[in-house]
């Protein structure tokens, strides 16, 4: 049946439509158009709620975006819009944990290593789950959380450092290309479990890749190594960051935590 009402005049002659109210700048056009441009921005709708969730998801997808801006058709993660995320979850206080899904095959050093030093010094649980493939600067990302965990078909590309570009033949070049090697190294083993020596070995291994140096290390050898805590997906990271949030919250029961 329409929505329209027909008012007949006097004479029963001649309805009058009585039109639809516009929609208001509130309406469910603004919602759905907000909520289009979160996803296209942000990969996801919005910060989860008490009622929602109280675990936020950050997604970290495709190369990492820093500095300099990729060609369009490359899929991109954005540091710059993952950074007020991570902030925005530490500061809601209806969140209690988080939870990051990573599949990455790296991108910028400094952007990377950014976010995995944001994620580390979160004051919520954390876990991290390496889907399809957590790849060089995605590396210590992926090991960044208080729990990490990898899908057995995931993989996970440990190589040096390479730049792209205009590069001065200078020993100081060299010099700034091994510190940044080294930051990325004491980071890796500080939130892992894997040597130095192990994961340098795998790093300068030869012979592995093609056209290239370093390993290609599965989801068992991951946790082998030490690198990642266990194998595992969705369902094993949710039912760890959710014993996580428990023991955070027994803890501070007992008067061993206060924020």
């Amino acid at each position: 049946m329409s929505r329209r009402s027909l008012i007949q005049g006097p004479d029963n002659e001649t309805p009058e439509t009585i039109p639809n109210p516009a929609p208001g700048p509130g309406g469910p056009e603004a919602a759905g158009s907000q909520a289009i441009e979160s996803i296209q921005q942000l990969g996801q709708t919005s910060v989860p709620t008490a009622e929602a969730s109280d675990i936020y998801c950050l997604t970290i997808i495709g190369q990492i975006e820093g500095h300099i801006m990729l060609p369009p058709q490359n899929k991109t993660t954005k540091y710059e819009h993952l950074i007020p995320q991570l902030v925005a979850a530490e500061q809601n206080p209806k969140i209690e944990g988080i939870l990051v899904m990573l599949n990455t095959v790296g991108g910028d050093v400094e952007a990377g290593l950014a976010i995995a030093e944001m994620i580390s010094s979160l004051t919520k649980p954390t876990v991290t789950v390496v889907i399809g493939g957590g790849h060089s600067i995605g590396v210590p990302i992926a090991v960044s959380s208080d729990y990490s965990l990898i899908a057995e078909s995931a993989t996970m590309t440990i190589h040096p450092i390479r730049m792209t570009g205009l590069v001065i033949g200078v020993p100081q070049t060299f010099e700034y290309i091994e510190k940044m090697q080294e930051r990325v190294v004491k980071f890796v083993t500080s939130h892992s479990s894997i040597t130095e020596e192990k994961f340098k070995e795998l790093m300068f291994k030869t012979g592995e890749l093609n056209r290239d140096i370093g390993t290609a290390v599965g989801g068992h050898d991951a946790v082998k190594f030490g690198l990642i805590d266990a194998v595992g997906g969705i369902g094993e990271a949710m039912l760890k960051l959710n014993s996580l949030i428990q023991g955070k919250k027994t803890l501070s029961d007992q008067g061993g935590l206060t924020q």
